[in-house]
């Protein structure tokens, strides 16, 4: 029997993208192999990391993320809280690969 695949994760304008990691947070996932997306607290309070959502489905690991319910409708998400429950697409424009 085959694994089910792990959603991967596409940030834009970069072009870098990661799997995410079960149980962890779509920051983590990244930092796991070595992308860094921008953050702070990693809470779900500072908005630091706060970016667009073009494409996909997320979960949030806490009850109710630093977001106004105006900026969740227009597709903002807060990575550091949120785990990919989909393939994604997200707008992160000071993503960084650690590796170059």
């Amino acid at each position: 029997m085959s694994q089910p695949s792990k959603p991967l994760i596409q940030l834009q304008p970069s072009g870098l993208q990661f799997e995410q990691v079960p149980g962890l947070s779509i920051l983590q996932s990244g930092l796991a192999k070595s992308i860094r997306l921008p953050n702070s607290c990693r809470n779900g309070t500072c908005r630091t990391c706060m970016c667009k959502l073009f494409t996909g489905e997320i979960h949030y690991q806490i009850e109710w993320p630093g977001l106004t319910r105006e900026e969740k409708a227009e597709g903002w998400i807060l990575p550091c809280v949120a785990e990919a429950r989909t393939d994604l697409v997200l707008e992160v424009p000071d993503a960084l690969d650690l590796k170059s």
